[in-house]
């Protein structure tokens, strides 16, 4: 990886601050972390990339919504576990549909609701807080990167050859 001091560099800042906004606010910090991570996961970039966790992390929500509160209605546990499977192979056929193409993004979404009993109050704002920390690492990562170039003369071994031979011909 050849950019890695910047993604990291990016990367840490940004979940630094995504931390402190976070608790700030009262926000589950992994939910954000699982959108970011979504983001990073899927194939699209830039704005259509953050547009991309977002809708499928947020179809999977749905899904979860709908399979927590549709297995409530069924007296058998089996009826429950169909409609599960049901609802599992939607979210993996709304694939077809070109913004609903990353399928993990939806399991992500459907797992957060599971963990979070279904809390959309709670899931909501990090979820899509966290495909927008996504795209700022990204953002950040390229501008990092940009000006690296400017950096990487004053460091090269050449440069501080040159340094310390100077340093020894003032001795």
């Amino acid at each position: 990886m050849e950019n890695r001091w910047q993604i990291a560099i990016s990367a840490g800042l940004l979940a630094g601050l995504w931390a402190g906004v976070a608790d700030v606010f009262h926000l589950v910090t992994w939910i954000g972390f699982l959108s970011c991570s979504t983001f990073f996961a899927q194939t699209e970039s830039g704005i259509k990339g953050m547009f991309m966790a977002m809708s499928t992390n947020l179809s999977g929500v749905f899904w979860g919504w709908l399979i927590i509160s549709g297995s409530s209605f069924f007296v058998s546990p089996l009826l429950g576990y169909t409609f599960t499977g049901i609802a599992t192979a939607a979210m993996c056929l709304q694939a077809s549909y070109k913004k609903l193409a990353f399928i993990p993004g939806a399991f992500i979404g459907c797992c957060i609701t599971f963990a979070m009993g279904a809390d959309i109050a709670a899931i909501i704002p990090p979820l899509l807080m966290g495909a927008v920390l996504g795209y700022s690492m990204s953002l950040l990562t390229a501008q990092l990167i940009s000006i690296t170039p400017k950096f990487q003369g004053l460091f090269s071994s050449s440069n501080a050859a040159d340094v310390a031979e100077n340093e020894a011909k003032e001795l």
